[in-house]
Formats: structure tokens, C-alpha cells, sequence
């Protein structure tokens, strides 16, 4: 699939957060593959967003660095994405805090000072911090009057429950509930907007508890018998920040083979 644009002369842009690994390394490669130039965003790991940026097809490609944690990080992302690259044709949500052995918080074993700890973290770069982002993005598109697409990845957390991870569930959700609500703010503008609901996938981040001793299990979840991949949540993404899926606007896709079906 080719990019179009409004702009027959101009190279369609993407920005990915937190593309230095995972998903969103996966999904910068598919939008190089698609003829898109594409900002690299990270927030600490800048060896691991230069080895992404090794990997894209095509030239003109850029990293970018902020911190989503910070209240104020968002605008800052997409201005010096604009200024580097000179223009933003989609943004991709992806950069999230996500669950670990180290940010577990059951409400039945955890102090409040642990439980409100991990809301805050959570919550702040994967629901607020993405919030920020998206209005930054928004109003670039909505200032030079042109259409765009933001594609956001939740989770499929939020439809089933984390009982380990209950911020992490609720901050996905809001995720999806946010998309839900900027899809109907910015269709007047020509901007759709989206979500992917991943399932189990097999990122770096995840390759531990693959190899190990709940590994099984966890492949048992799908009828595949088996996890998603990187690439194919990436090429989800790309579809629908094309403009010939601009119609899914409002959408929340599933990506899990099938190891959660909800109505």
C-alpha cells in the first residue's frame, strides 16, 4: 500500500511513540516500508531508537525524545517532529508503561503508597501523557488545515480485566474510550481516529514469561496456539492510518487471535 496525501508532492509523515522496541519498532519499519518519513519518538533509550532508525527503509527518517511522564512533554514531541520533518501526517499512541514484575500492584496485598504509585505512572504516560500528545498533533493538523489520522494501541486488558494490573486495564480503557471520543471531535477536520486492542505479543519485553514456565499457557490462550507478532499489530496500524480507512473511524480493532472475544 502506497501513502497518499493532500499534498500530491509531499511524503506523507508518521510519528511512533515509544518506537525503540516492540510494537512500536515494528510499526516505524512498516510505515518506512510504506513510503512514509517517519519521527522516531523515545524517551531514554536513544541507542535503541538509533538502532530503529537503522532499520527504516527509505531516508529522511528522524528521532525525537520526551519524557510522557511529564505533563508538558506532548506538545514539545510534536514541535520538534514538525520542525525536523515539516509536517505530521499521523500520529501512533504506542509509548505506555507496561505491566511488570516490578509495577504489580494487587489491592489485596499492596500498601496505598504502592497502589497509588503505580495508578500514577501508569496512568499519566498511557492515558494523560497520550491525551497531551494527541491535542498537540491535532491542532498542528487542525492549524494547517489539512487531514491526518491518529491510531492509538490499547489493549485487550481492557475489555477482560488485569486483576495484577488494574491501572493498566483502566488506563487502557480510557485509552480506547478517549480514541472513541476524539473520533467524533475531529471528523469535521478530516482526522480519523482509531484504536488497536493487542493481545499477547511477542515483543522483547515479553520473551521471559514466553520461555518460561507459563509460556504454554499463555500460547493455550488463543486458538492459534500461539502470539501475535510486532509486525502484525504494525500492519493494523498502517492500515488504518491510511486514508482509505478513514471510514473505520472510531473503531477499536482486536488483535488477539481470537484468545478474547468479548460483544
Amino acid at each position: 500500500m502506497q501513502p497518499h496525501s493532500d499534498d500530491d508532492t509531499a511524503t506523507r509523515t508518521a510519528l511512533i511513540t515509544g518506537a525503540s522496541r516492540g510494537i512500536g519498532r515494528a510499526t516505524a519499519v512498516a510505515f518506512a516500508a510504506a513510503g512514509y518519513r517517519v519521527a522516531v519518538h523515545y524517551s531514554s533509550a536513544s541507542a535503541a531508537a538509533e538502532e530503529t532508525l537503522g532499520l527504516l527503509d527509505g531516508s529522511g527518517h528522524i528521532a525525537v525524545s520526551g519524557d510522557l511522564a511529564s505533563t508538558t512533554a506532548g506538545p514539545g514531541i510534536v514541535s520538534g517532529a514538525v520542525d525536523r520533518l515539516g509536517r505530521l501526517d499521523v500520529l501512533v499512541n504506542n509509548a505506555a508503561v507496561g505491566p511488570t514484575e516490578q509495577n504489580r500492584h494487587r489491592i489485596t496485598e499492596d500498601t496505598f503508597e504502592q497502589w497509588e504509585a503505580a495508578w500514577r505512572d501508569m496512568v499519566q504516560v498511557n492515558l494523560i501523557g497520550t491525551a497531551h500528545l494527541s491535542w498537540a498533533f491535532a491542532r498542528h493538523l487542525i492549524d494547517s488545515g489539512r487531514p491526518g489520522a491518529i491510531v492509538s494501541v490499547g489493549s485487550r486488558g481492557a475489555f477482560r480485566g488485569e486483576p495484577d494490573y488494574p491501572a493498566y486495564g483502566a488506563g487502557k480503557a480510557g485509552l480506547h474510550a478517549f480514541s472513541q471520543s476524539m473520533a467524533i471531535a475531529l471528523a469535521p477536520h478530516g482526522i480519523s481516529v482509531t484504536a488497536v486492542a493487542p493481545g499477547f505479543v511477542s515483543s522483547e519485553r515479553q520473551l521471559g514469561k514466553l520461555n518460561g514456565p507459563a509460556g504454554d499457557e499463555i500460547r493455550s490462550q488463543s486458538p492459534f496456539g500461539r502470539v501475535g507478532t510486532p509486525e502484525e499489530v504494525a500492519s493494523t496500524i498502517v492500515h488504518l492510518a491510511s486514508p482509505e480507512a478513514a471510514w473505520c473511524s472510531g473503531t477499536v480493532v482486536d488483535i488477539n487471535g481470537s484468545s478474547y472475544v468479548h460483544p
